[in-house]
Parts: structure tokens; sequence; C-alpha cells
């Protein structure tokens, strides 16, 4: 998963790049890029870590130009290594930069072909820099000196054709403007807003709407599954559809955990969205145990705060916030190694000791993945002095890996991947168990928007939207991204120089 950012402005853009990044960076905390474009000079400065340490202020006085795209990273298809930060760079043609958010299914095969057909080398194990290459090429094709706006849709056309899996994409072109498109069946989110000034209207292409809110921007509204749009440096606006059947299939995880709850993605607002899981799952612990003693329901902050809310109010029941969290450790789910991730769940959370204490506890997390920090608060709900401790979560059992966009665990490292509930149940150490049903779960996103009549449930149901992932896919998934493959590859490449060669990066 990523947060991307693109603007054409009418003065320099690289304090709006800094702020947007900064509200996206629920989106990436692994690294951050920001480049802009001033007289056909490119400017760049990009590295691992947060917004705030990787930009400084001698960076951004060098980040110069009307102009520019940014980028927060979390680790997704190749490996965590600063050379794979992004923007990325290409020469040719014009001098293209790019970031984006999502995951390339087919990224081996058409890396092998921009070897073979298109001559162009690939510098890093990164999906992004493939994608980059093949928009590359696609606009050389043309042969034009001075592309337009139809040369550039054309390309992204040719991008739809010869890509697979899911991508939202900003991507500058050096002296010309920025393109943004987003894969045919709309799986990662962006959308575009527009902002007035005395010198006329800026633009900015983002991951979330609530960056474009932070930066005063105007929501549009959403690119289309397939569509691609052009900025000029002028600041004139052209859109076109750019596949040819695209259809709406929207990560729901995204409702779940990864968006922030004030982001407005394709018409549907995450809050709402949230408030509805609550009350769906507080309709399904009515079925199955309406006689339930609960004494109190205390949300895992911070994403589970909206649905825990909702279901106290819907069941009748006290609402308290029993654990503080330290919000400088980042998402432990994504965290490499078991113990790495116990640890951190005991330095994010501390139990505020009298809300437990003597109660039945019914603790409510978005969802379950791993296990590890579930099983760790339910030990601090019971140090801290609970009764009884019950569990539920937001969303159905994650079964499969998410082949889409972010670094999750392999389906062997997935807790509920083969597992009854009851054995879930056990294996967490909780008293009770409950998940929120599929069904509710898209019936909870959709109400938002009737349009969108499926979504991307793959990492709860198996059933791939993009329809090539197979066993053998899967299985080398596993063997690139289970937790002693990172291990092993972290401890290649210590003390190696990992920079990769590229667009001039001062430090």
């Amino acid at each position: 998963m990523c947060g991307i950012v693109g603007i054409v402005g009418r003065s320099n853009v690289n304090q709006t790049l800094y702020d947007a990044l900064t509200v996206l960076q629920h989106r990436g905390q692994d690294a951050a890029g920001i480049v802009t474009c001033d007289e056909d000079k490119l400017y760049l400065r990009k590295d691992n870590g947060m917004v705030r340490d990787v930009f400084r202020s001698r960076h951004m006085r060098r980040l110069i130009g009307n102009m520019g795209i940014g980028h927060v990273r979390y680790p997704t298809a190749g490996s965590s290594s600063s050379a794979e930060a992004q923007p990325f760079y290409v020469n040719s043609p014009y001098g293209i930069t790019l970031a984006h958010n999502g995951n390339l299914t087919n990224a081996a095969e058409i890396g092998e072909d921009l070897y073979k057909t298109d001559l162009r080398h690939i510098n890093t194990n990164s999906d992004s820099e493939v994608l980059l290459n093949i928009f590359a090429h696609e606009l050389q094709r043309m042969g034009k000196l001075m592309p337009n706006e139809e040369d550039i849709f054309s390309a992204v056309s040719a991008v739809h054709q010869r890509c697979r899996g899911a991508y939202a994409v900003v991507a500058m072109i050096t002296g010309y403007g920025i393109v943004g498109f987003r894969d045919p069946r709309g799986i990662r989110p962006v959308c575009f807003g527009e902002r007035v000034t005395e010198a006329g209207s800026e633009y900015m292409i983002a991951s979330e709407s609530v960056a474009l809110q932070a930066m005063g921007f105007t929501l549009v509204r959403d690119i289309a599954p397939g569509e691609a749009i052009y900025i000029n440096m002028d600041g004139q606006l052209f859109t076109r559809q750019c596949a040819e059947n695209p259809i709406y299939r929207p990560c729901i995880f995204e409702h779940v955990y990864l968006a922030r709850p004030d982001s407005i993605m394709d018409g549907i607002s995450v809050y709402k969205s949230r408030l509805r899981m609550g009350e769906k799952l507080a309709d399904k612990i009515k079925r199955v145990w309406p006689d339930h003693d609960i004494d109190v329901v205390i949300p895992i902050p911070d994403t589970s705060r909206t649905s825990a809310l909702q279901l106290a109010y819907n069941l009748g029941v006290k609402f308290r916030e029993g654990f503080i969290k330290n919000r400088y450790i980042g998402r432990t789910f994504i965290m490499p190694g078991q113990n790495e991730r116990r640890k951190s769940v005991r330095q994010k959370l501390n139990a505020i000791g009298l809300e437990f204490q003597g109660k039945n506890v019914l603790l409510v997390d978005d969802s379950i993945v791993r296990g590890t920090t579930c099983n760790q608060i339910i030990e601090m709900a019971r140090d801290a002095g609970a009764k009884n401790v019950y569990f539920a979560s937001a969303a159905p059992p994650v079964c499969y890996p998410n082949v889409y966009g972010i670094d999750m665990p392999s389906a062997s490292e997935l807790i509920a991947h083969g597992r009854t509930v009851e054995e879930i149940q056990t294996l967490i150490g909780a008293d009770w168990l409950v998940y929120q049903d599929l069904e509710d779960l898209v019936s909870a996103s959709q109400e938002g928007n009737p349009d969108i009549t499926e979504f991307d449930c793959s990492v709860f149901s198996g059933e791939y939207v993009t329809g090539d992932i197979d066993s053998d896919y899967l299985m080398r998934l596993d063997q690139k991204r289970n937790d002693s493959a990172k291990k092993k590859k972290g401890r290649s490449v210590v003390n190696a120089d990992d920079e990769s060669i590229d667009l001039h990066n001062a430090d």
C-alpha cells in the first residue's frame, strides 16, 4: 500500500506536496519521495523513513517548481530498500517520473518483455519501475517531439492492455504536465480536485480525498476505472476513458482498515461504512448470543473505534476507551517477524486498568491478520483485571494474501488460513470470538454507493478479480513474502550499497 500525490500549481508546490504526504502518511511509513519540475529541470529527494525525517529544510529549498509528484510507501512487490523509494525516473522519452500505488500481477512476465523486446533495463525489483518503463516505451513509440493529450491517452491505453493487477498512478512528463490513471477495475483508490487562485486553477491528484481537503482543494471526483487525467503546464485538464471494458472492483479492505475515516472513496464515506460495519456486527451478536453478558465494549485504537462505537450503541452496552495508543509506533501487522510485532504491540498500547477490572469485556478490532496483536491485547486485558475477554472483528476472517498492493503476509502466516473460528479463538486466547459476515461487510460499503455492485474481497474470499492468480502464483508470493524470506533478504543487504543508479538524489 502506498500514497500518491501530484500537483500542477501556479507557484512552488514543494510545501503543498510535503503537507499532502504528511496527511497520507498512514498509507506508507517506510519511505517517502518528492520530485518537482522547474524550467525542464527535475529536482528529487527520496529516502527511507517518515516524511518528516526524509525532508529537511535544505531539501525543501531545492525542490523548486510549479509541478511535482510525491509518494509514501509500504513495501509491495520488490523490497524495502531505499533504492526502491519512489518516485522512479526514466530519461527517455522527455524525462518521466512516476509514483505508483498497487501491485502488477504480471510484473515478471512484462519485465522480461521490456528487456527482450522494448530494449529497456530495469534496475530494481520494483514493479513500479516496470510500470514506468511500459508507459515510457508506449509514449516513445509515438515518435513525437511534442506529445499532446491524444498521445498520452494512447500510451495509457497501451499500458492497460499490457499490465494486469492493481495500479493507481501519477506520472510527470518533464515540461509537459502530470498524468494520473487507474487500473480498469479501480482496485486502488485515486481522485482529483481543484483549487481556484488569483493566478488561475490548480489541480491535485491524490490517493484519498482527505489530502485534497487538507490542502484547500475541492474534490471534483474519483478517477474512474481505466480512466486517465492529464493536466498540462498551462493548467488545462483533459480526461479520457482508456480501457475497453472497465468495471468497478474497488478494494473493500480500504474501508476496513487502510483508508482514513474522513476520506470519500468512489462516492463512499469510509466513516459511514465503518459505522454500518458496527451496526451489522451488533446485529450478528444479537442473533448468535442474545443473552450475552458483555459489560463494556472497548475498541483497539484507532481504526476500529468507529465500528466499536456503533456496535456498543446498538447493543445497548457501555463504550469505553480502555487502551491508550502511542501514535509513534507504526502499523504492526506490516512489520517483519513475530518478535518485533509482539514487542511493538506492547509499546503501542497501554491498558487503563479501571475499565477492565472485574468486567466482561468485548474488544473490537477492524480485522485479525496474523493474530499477534489480538493475542497480546487479550493478555493485556486479563492482566488489567478483566473477568472475561471476548473479541469481535469488524471484518471477516482474513484467509488469503492481498496480492494487489500491500505486503500482507503469505497465506501460511495468516491465522485464519485453514482454521475454524473455534481454533482461532483458542489461539488468540479469547473466551469468545465473533467475525463479521462477508455479505454484511459488502452491504456496509455498498450502501454508500449502490452503483458499485462488486468489490475486491480477495483477502476474505480468495476470489481474485483480475482472474490471473493461481496456486503457482501464490506459492511464488509465499516464497518472497514470508517472514523467513524477509529476514534472509535483510541479512543479504547488510553493509551493501543499495542505492540505485537514478536521478540525482542529493543529501
